[in-house]
């Protein structure tokens, strides 16, 4: 049975999220920052006949992820997913995403699969004399030009409302360099909690990258996140960037599927 997921659900979410409390960072992070009575978000749960939850789905505007830890009703999910979206994006765990792959409707766009990384501890960043700045919301527009400029980065038509949504509710922040005014790389947080956090967008303009200023900016996100006690994610699908990333206390725990 699937239902419409309330406040008076999220003990017992809470709980059913905590044994893989990585791989639920969005869903977890979502639920401290919006709750569940908004315009843009909302969740379901597919319960046993007992009562016991044993999948959820998050809706964040046009994005979906579902989390199960074991048989669910994939098909009770796409539908409901078909009704509030004509053109999704759908992302999760790799072996929960890839069941709603060849649904009869659903139009997902291109599949993407990374690698998924977590870093615990503070033992092997290393640290950089480089100018870093922390972004204010006066400056999206220039996150968002430099993010515009990368060819592997694919931006939506909602990019900015997203980034600015994310600069207001407190659940990402942005570390950066310049030169002579100019953003020539950066590095971003999203879905924020209490307790963890995503690296996103980690990049640099093509003139400057092989210099380590991509990785400097990363050093120090990752020590002011550190030092508030926040355990950090990131998805790399490039064996050399996950190379980086393992330089710096990233270990693997798992696979992530995208359709976008």
């Amino acid at each position: 049975m699937i239902k419409k997921l309330k406040e008076e659900d999220n003990a017992q979410l809470s709980e059913f999220l905590a044994e893989e409390r990585s791989m639920n960072l969005f869903i977890i992070g979502d639920i401290e920052a919006f709750g569940y009575d908004t315009d843009f978000q909302e969740l379901w749960g597919d319960f046993s006949e007992s009562g016991k939850l044993r999948a959820v789905l998050l809706r964040y505007f046009e994005m979906f992820i579902p989390y199960a830890k074991g048989p669910f009703d994939v098909e009770g999910f796409g539908n409901i997913i078909k009704k509030c979206c004509s053109s999704p994006i759908l992302s999760g765990k790799k072996e929960i995403a890839e069941q709603f792959e060849h649904m009869s409707g659903l139009n997902l766009g291109e599949k993407n699969e990374t690698y998924f990384a977590e870093l615990l501890s503070l033992s092997e960043i290393g640290t950089s004399d480089h100018s870093i700045k922390k972004a204010t919301i006066e400056d999206i527009d220039r996150i968002i030009g430099l993010r515009s400029s990368i060819g592997e980065f694919k931006m939506g038509p909602n990019a900015r409302d997203l980034l600015l949504k994310t600069f207001e509710s407190k659940t990402g922040r942005t570390y950066y360099m310049e030169e002579e005014g100019r953003m020539i790389a950066s590095a971003s947080t999203t879905a924020e909690s209490s307790n963890a956090a995503m690296i996103v967008a980690v990049c640099s303009l093509k003139e400057y990258r092989r210099q380590g200023f991509a990785t400097a900016v990363m050093q120090r996100l990752i020590c002011d996140m550190l030092a508030e006690n926040k355990v950090l994610c990131l998805f790399y699908s490039n064996p050399k960037a996950g190379r980086i990333y393992k330089r710096l206390g990233f270990k693997d725990i798992g696979m992530w599927t995208m359709f976008r």
